[in-house]
C-alpha cells in the first residue's frame, strides 16, 4: 500500500465570509499543492474540505498521513466524534444536529477507503508545510467570483 503525506489547511476571511483550503501531498519524492475556495463558507469547513479533496485525488487505498493545525478536524476522527455522530443519527451528544453534515459524511466514506492517521500540528508555529498550506488557502480566499459553498448553512 502506497503511504502518502497530506499537510491541510483552512483559512476564511471573516468567520463566516469567503474561505479557502490547500492541501500538499506527498509521495515518492513528489508533492502536489491543491487549493480551493468559496464565497461564503466558514474555516472549520474549510478545513475539513483539505483533507476530503486531498484523499479524493488518491487513485487507490493508501496509507495517508494527514498533518492539521485544525482541532476540530483532528478530534473528531483520533476522539472517534464522527463515528459517534453516525451511530446517533447526526446528532451531538448534546442531541444537537451535527454541524457539516454533509463534509463528514464525504469524508466518512474515504476513512473506509483508505489506512488514515490525523497528527495535530500548532498552527502559525513555524510548520513549514502548515505555513505554505495557510498562505495558499488566504491567497485563494482573497480571490474574487469565488463560487458558492452549497453545503454552508449560515443557521446552523
Amino acid at each position: 500500500m502506497k503511504e502518502v503525506e497530506i499537510f491541510t489547511d483552512g483559512s476564511c476571511l471573516g468567520n463566516p465570509g469567503a474561505g479557502a483550503y490547500a492541501a500538499i501531498l506527498r509521495y515518492n519524492g513528489t508533492e502536489k499543492n491543491i487549493v480551493g475556495g468559496f464565497s461564503l463558507t466558514t474555516n472549520n469547513r474549510m478545513e475539513v474540505m483539505a483533507a476530503i479533496s486531498a484523499l479524493e485525488l488518491l487513485k487507490e487505498p493508501c496509507k495517508a498521513t494527514i498533518y492539521t493545525d485544525s482541532r476540530y478536524l483532528c478530534d473528531a476522527i483520533e476522539k472517534k466524534w464522527l463515528k459517534g455522530w453516525q451511530k446517533n443519527g447526526w446528532k451531538t451528544a448534546a442531541k444537537k444536529a451535527v454541524k457539516n453534515q454533509d463534509l463528514w459524511e464525504r469524508l466518512a466514506i474515504l476513512l473506509e477507503k483508505h489506512q488514515i492517521r490525523f497528527v495535530w500540528v500548532e498552527g502559525h508555529a513555524g510548520h513549514i508545510e502548515n505555513e505554505k498550506c495557510d498562505e495558499l488557502a488566504r491567497t485563494e480566499a482573497a480571490k474574487k467570483s469565488l463560487p458558492p459553498d452549497l453545503g454552508f448553512e449560515p443557521n446552523k
